[in-house]
């Protein structure tokens, strides 16, 4: 068989994408107390979450804001559209590591790690340190 005849099916091989998970967390979550939906997304090889549906987004009829940052500069940015998951990385076996987690609650950034247990279940793990230190929530894909 000659090259030109091999060539499309060359083509056609590689153009497909790798199926490694590594995008299956990318979608739309809701928190635990489906109070918020988080946005993740990939950039870069790295995944981010952020901030894009608040059930209440007004305190007094204005936009809930970052009060709790440590930096005063930053406490008056709106919390809506606000990344709180930076920089993961796929590590394969359905886990994102090497990242940060943002907790506007607290205003603390602690390291995290993300698992996924199904299709529709995102486990969240923050902590400082060691993983064993630290507190797990659970996410569901809101579709």
């Amino acid at each position: 068989m000659k090259f030109h005849k091999l060539l499309p099916l060359l083509f056609l091989l590689c153009s497909f994408k790798s199926n490694d998970g590594s995008e299956e967390i990318v979608g739309m979550w809701f928190t635990q107390d489906k109070a918020s939906k988080i946005q993740i997304f990939k950039h870069d090889n790295q995944y981010f979450g952020k901030i894009v549906w608040l059930k209440s987004p007004l305190i007094n009829g204005k936009a809930i804001v970052d009060e709790k940052n440590p930096e005063e500069k930053l406490r008056s940015r709106a919390v809506l559209g606000l990344s709180i998951f930076n920089r993961f990385v796929f590590e394969g076996n359905n886990s994102w590591t090497k990242g940060e987690i943002y907790d506007v609650r607290t205003g603390r950034t602690v390291s995290g790690k993300l698992s996924l247990k199904n299709k529709n279940t995102l486990d969240v793990r923050g902590f400082l340190g060691n993983p064993i230190f630290g507190k797990t929530v659970t996410l569901i894909r809101a579709e």
